[in-house]
């Protein structure tokens, strides 16, 4: 009885209570609020600051791309594990990354202060990717830290919800207080505030406890064993791998740099053409190569080429960086092709395209209610950051809802079906609500709100819903195909590609609503979730044939 009121999840001001009665819960509800913060600045509420100084969609679509460092935080997760850092590392081996993290933040948020995207929108870029960077930086050592201090009096179960509770918290503090500033203070003066709020975390960092660094030789045991790809075999596959991330990611930063901060006289950038030209590329380098070369580690350590005949003894630091990053990028996807055979590239086109119809757009949200239909910053704030928050946490509680009553399948397909139908709700509402006046007000007029409040009301509850819905049946379904033996990392590598697709479809989708403007950009995206279905139904045929073969065999 004891252990299972250890493990009870608290709710709302209970988990609030159980948060601050021990130091590691209460440290962790700052280390919530610490990530939510700038992720909430740096890829929301800096659009609305963008679209009011009249920076064009293409523009903030490109600038977008900072967020992608959170998508792609595994793959500097392995030197943040285990690199110590000079004179901060007797704070701690987590604490030292986090105090760092937090004071580039503050650097980075009082750069954005002192910077005006209207005229240097290069430098004002450049701070807030610095800002992301140190942000993804930032949650990889709190969700070590969260895992490392876990015990049996504060266990993980416990410190996780308390995590997402500081997180949600912040993400209201980053967006709706933030606008409701906005409207009383220029942004600048709104940053300078955020940034007092950075600065305050780090007393939370200095009182929080750690764990001491664990001998280096215990770390991947298992690839050291018979039968295992010698290292350089493994440092072959690798660097094939790094090679594609690091084009990859050079390529968008080196637009991203063209368009931000051109040179004199040159000749304006096309979006649509460096996605068109590029974005493929992009992908096959990060997606097709790296499970092409997994494939073949299989088919080594299959036909016994260049495997270990013994135990492998020998230790480093180049070693341990080595097997850190050959298991966040090769190790993964290796797994899942000799599980799931030719099947993988049914699961990956699902995984890239399922959150497609609703990620493209996500960045233009503040501009589109501020700058195009001309809400206040007061009527957004409330909608969109807190009714909306409550919308997308009835949207999870259905999609668990669902998952558990009629199974993952047909709450997936849900899930990609629904969100075509809140793009949809958003084209009719770029296009002056006609429909939603049709349906809502007949319904909802009772309640004395506004026409217009709540036109934009119906629409960010259809959308917040869905997206909920199939947020909570995606975030299920990953769970459920990841490998026990692999289950972080390969998580945390396919919610990264979650994200690649979207991500680069954002610069392009800017460049549209420059000139087709938002009902056409939300009508394409809802025809994109069209394709979401289609791998949903494809990943459902084939896990039932399989199935059928194993019940049979």
């Amino acid at each position: 009885m004891a252990d299972a009121a250890k493990v009870e999840r608290p709710k709302g001001l209970k988990l609030l209570r159980v948060a601050l009665q021990h130091r590691k819960s209460a440290c962790m509800l700052g280390f919530g609020f610490s990530s939510g913060l700038p992720y909430a600045l740096l890829v929301g509420t800096i659009t609305a600051w963008l679209g009011e100084v009249g920076i064009k969609m293409a523009t903030i679509g490109v600038l977008s791309w900072i967020g992608l460092s959170y998508a792609f935080k595994f793959l500097w997760s392995p030197v943040v594990d285990r690199l110590p850092l000079p004179l901060l590392e007797k704070l701690g081996r987590r604490k030292s990354w986090i105090l760092l993290c937090q004071g580039v933040l503050v650097l980075a948020l009082i750069g954005l202060v002192l910077t005006n995207p209207a005229t240097d929108i290069g430098t004002f870029a450049a701070f807030a990717f610095a800002g992301a960077f140190a942000s993804a930086t930032q949650d990889v050592a709190v969700d070590a830290w969260r895992i490392d201090v876990a015990d049996e009096d504060v266990p993980i179960e416990l410190l996780s919800p308390i995590y997402q509770f500081g997180y949600r918290i912040a993400s209201i503090v980053g967006g709706a207080f933030a606008l409701f500033l906005a409207a009383r203070m220029s942004w600048g003066a709104v940053y300078a505030v955020m940034a007092v709020l950075m600065g305050l975390l780090v007393f939370v960092t200095l009182s929080a406890p750690d764990t001491p660094r664990p001998e280096r030789g215990k770390l991947h045991a298992a690839l050291a064993q018979p039968g295992k790809l010698q290292p350089a075999a493994r440092a072959i596959a690798l660097g094939v791998v790094g090679i594609g991330w690091i084009w990859a990611i050079g390529r968008l930063l080196s637009f991203m740099h063209s368009v931000l901060s051109p040179a004199p006289g040159a000749p304006p950038v096309s979006v649509g053409d460096f996605t068109k030209f590029n974005a493929p590329w992009i992908v096959v380098a990060t997606v097709l190569v790296p499970l092409i070369v997994a494939a073949t580690t299989n088919w080594m350590k299959a036909h016994g080429r260049m495997v270990l005949t013994r135990e492998d003894h020998h230790h480093s630091a180049v070693r341990t960086a080595a097997n850190h990053l050959y298991t966040a990028l090769v190790a993964p996807l290796a797994e899942f092709a000799g599980r799931l055979g030719w099947g993988v590239l049914v699961l990956i086109g699902l995984i890239l395209t399922y959150a497609l119809c609703y990620n493209v757009w996500v960045s233009f949200a503040y501009p589109f209610y501020l700058e195009e239909l001309k809400y206040t910053k007061d009527e957004v704030a409330f909608a969109s950051k807190v009714f909306g928050i409550f919308m997308t946490m009835l949207g999870i509680s259905l999609g668990g809802y669902c998952f558990a009553r009629f199974g993952r399948f047909p709450t997936l397909l849900l899930g990609a079906l629904l969100p075509i139908v809140g793009n949809l709700a958003y084209a009719d509402l770029a296009l002056g609500g006609h429909t939603i006046d049709a349906v809502v007000v007949p319904l909802f007029g009772w309640t004395g709100v506004e026409p217009r409040m709540l036109r934009l009301l119906a629409a960010i509850t259809i959308e917040n819903i869905t997206v909920g819905l199939a947020g909570a049946a995606f975030v299920a379904y990953l769970s459920s195909v990841v490998s026990k033996s692999y289950t972080a990392v390969q998580y945390a590598l396919l919610s990264s590609l979650t994200f690649l697709i979207g991500g680069l479809g954002r610069g392009i989708a800017g460049e549209l609503i420059d000139s087709r403007g938002y009902a056409y950009v939300f009508q394409i995206t809802a025809l994109m979730g069209v394709v979401a279905v289609a791998f949903v139904l494809m990943e459902w045929l084939r896990t039932s044939r399989v199935a059928s073969q194993e019940s049979r065999g």
